[in-house]
Parts: C-alpha cells; sequence; structure tokens
C-alpha cells in the first residue's frame, strides 16, 4: 500500500482534541504571524484554480457547433 493511499485513512480517524493538538502544532511552527499569511496564499492560489476553470468552462461553451462541418475539424 502506498503512502497516498495511508493519507486518508489517517486523516479519517481523527477526533476533535486530535485536530486541536495538531492546530496547536502548526501554531508553535509557524507563529501566529505566518499563518495569516499562509491562508492568503493558499485563498489566492484556490481563487486562481477556479478562474482557470471558469475559463476552461467558458471555451467549452463558446465552441461553435458549425466548427465541425469545416475541413480539418472533428
Amino acid at each position: 500500500m502506498t503512502v497516498t493511499a495511508l493519507i486518508p485513512l489517517f486523516l479519517g480517524n481523527l477526533r476533535g482534541w486530535e485536530w486541536i493538538i495538531i492546530f496547536a502544532a502548526i501554531l508553535l511552527l509557524f507563529g501566529g504571524k505566518k499563518i495569516p499569511e499562509l491562508m492568503r496564499g493558499l485563498g489566492k492560489g484556490i481563487r486562481s484554480f477556479k478562474e482557470g476553470m471558469k475559463e476552461v468552462q467558458n471555451e467549452i461553451n463558446d465552441t461553435d457547433p458549425s466548427d465541425k462541418d469545416k475541413p480539418g475539424k472533428n
């Protein structure tokens, strides 16, 4: 079994107090000033990903059905 297959098993068995310990450890490792910066970067990454997904969806929706009749198009 690979490590990536074990990660969901590990995270699924955590209870409330175990999450508190994990968050406390993260707070100790990164400090109170770095966590907002990390979350801001994570939010920008998620926003960028969603914008990219919207662009792809728009490109898919904007295709012209008459393009299939033109030579070289499938």
